[in-house]
Parts: structure tokens; sequence; C-alpha cells
């Protein structure tokens, strides 16, 4: 059997995505977010797109909402831990009713996505059995259990027509390595029609074969090589967010949130808009930057 290479550059996988995709946004938190990809996908202008972040998603789902890409948000929770406990967008937009909000806690969107990865239209949960989560989310129905005769939740599969994560390596046939967490990126994977993985480079595939246990997923659609992709967030094993970043961000956004656009609109201009390529953005931040962040 020949293999094919699935090596390439942003722009064709940002490409990848179109209005009123469900997509979903791998990483955690602070960690491994694919925001090379994110950037040229609101560079493009898409748009009403449903946003599946991971179980505890960061300032990446917030940076969407404000920029006018998501239509509906599903995760347990989006902000920057300290530096946003809320992201600032993702709390006035569900507040203002603007974009749709599909309630779960961590557990239930593993599990929907865990139906999905499984080709079933939905799976059994006891967990948010006596929450308030089915009376805010239609989706979520109560059954009985036809063996105990305990009443469960069923959670239905939520099925992404495309996964964009960030991982350490992968080689050119979309072998992918993790020298760190994998987060929620395994469950999205296979819970997706298509796969689009950042890489922090890319490997020989004779490399992938010295250590198969590094291996997490395996076949994906895209491999796309992008040296500090996830900044301003870490990548684990290859450097640590850009606190510096990540403020002016917030502080931006914060004030967009009470009426005035202008310091956000200019770190949309200065970040996103103006720089014609990944490359061009990194220059943006600047080598000195960019160095000490690195994990020596």
């Amino acid at each position: 059997m020949t293999r094919k290479e699935v090596i390439m550059s942003v722009s064709e996988a940002a490409s990848m995505i179109k209005d009123g995709m469900t997509v979903g946004i791998g990483g955690l938190l602070t960690a491994n977010h694919p925001m090379a990809i994110i950037r040229q996908i609101i560079k493009n202008g898409v748009k009403n797109l449903t946003v599946v972040g991971s179980p505890a998603a960061g300032l990446e789902i917030d940076l969407m909402i404000g920029a006018g890409v998501a239509k509906k948000v599903a995760t347990a929770y989006v902000g920057g831990e300290s530096l946003a406990p809320i992201g600032p967008f993702f709390r006035k937009a569900v507040v203002d009713g603007t974009i749709q909000m599909w309630e779960c806690d961590e557990a239930i969107l593993c599990t929907a996505l865990r139906a999905a990865a499984e080709g079933l239209p939905f799976l059994p949960w006891l967990g948010g059995v006596g929450t308030c989560l089915p009376h805010i989310n239609p989706d979520l129905k109560y059954f009985q259990d036809p063996i105990r005769g305990q009443t469960l939740l069923a959670v239905p599969a939520l099925e992404l027509d495309v996964a964009i994560l960030h991982a350490s390596w992968g080689d050119p046939y979309g072998n992918i390595q993790y020298a760190g967490n994998t987060y929620a990126d395994i469950l999205m994977a296979r819970a997706s029609k298509k796969c689009i993985f950042q890489v922090e480079k890319v490997v020989p595939n004779e490399d992938i074969k010295r250590n198969p246990h590094l291996t997490k997923i395996y076949g994906v659609d895209a491999v796309v090589p992008t040296p500090y992709g996830s900044h301003p967030f870490s990548s684990d094993g290859f450097y640590d967010l850009d606190r510096e970043h990540l403020k002016e961000y917030v502080e931006a956004a914060k004030a967009h949130t009470k009426g005035n656009p202008e310091p956000f609109n200019q770190y949309l201009k200065k970040y996103i808009f103006e720089p014609n390529s990944h490359e061009e953005y990194l220059e943006v931040i600047g080598m000195k930057k960019l160095l000490s962040l690195y994990k020596w």
C-alpha cells in the first residue's frame, strides 16, 4: 500500500474550515491550542461555526467569539485561569444571548465526544442526574435504564466536521506523537470526520518507529508544521505561555465589552490581519520574546 503524505501549510489547512461547520479545538486551558490555524480562520472571515472546546477551554475560544467566528459554543469552561477567570467575550456573549451555549460539564462533553467516536447516537451517563443541566440543555434526555431501572442521562453524540489540534511532532504520513499530555485531543480526533494537526516539527517516519509508544493518533488528514504554533499559549515540552501577550489580549477584550472596541481592533490588526503568514506573526512577537519562553 502506497503511503500518502499529508503535509499542508497553515493557509491550506485553514481553507478546510467552511461557514457553519462544527469544529473541535484541542488543548486545555493555557496549553496546546492550534493558534496559527485559528488566526488564519479568523483572517479568512469564516462565520457561524459551532465551536467545541476542550473540557476546560481557554481564551482561544474567547478570541473566536470576539472575532465573530462562533455562533455556538460547547464546553464546560472558557477562560484563562488567573489571567481571566472567565473569558470577557464569552461572558458577555452568553449574558447577552448573542451566542448559543451547549451547556455541559467536563464529563458530559467527553461522553458526547466518545459517543461520536464510537459511532453511537448517544451514551448513557449518571453524572448530571438531579442537576439543572437537563433543564438548560434540552439535548440531554432522562431515560430509564432497561437493565437496572435506574434514571440516567442520554448524552447525544457530538460529531465534529473537523478537529483542529496541536501536538509536539508528526511525520509526513499523519502519525502524531506527544511530548506531554494529550488532554481530550484523542477523543476529538476520533469524533471528527477530518482531523488537522499543527505540530512543532515534522520528523522522519523512522523517528516515529523508534518510539511507537508515543504515537497517540495516526492517519490524520493534515499535518501542519508550525513552530511556536500554540503561541501565546504553551506547548508541552517546548515553550511556556506568554503571559504579557495574554494580558494584552484580556485588557483589549475587556475594553471592547465595556464599549471601547479600539484596543481589540488594534490587537486583531497587529497579530492577525497584518501578518501575511505564521512566520510574519512570529516576527511581530520577536525572537527575544520567543526565546525567553523556550523550555531549555
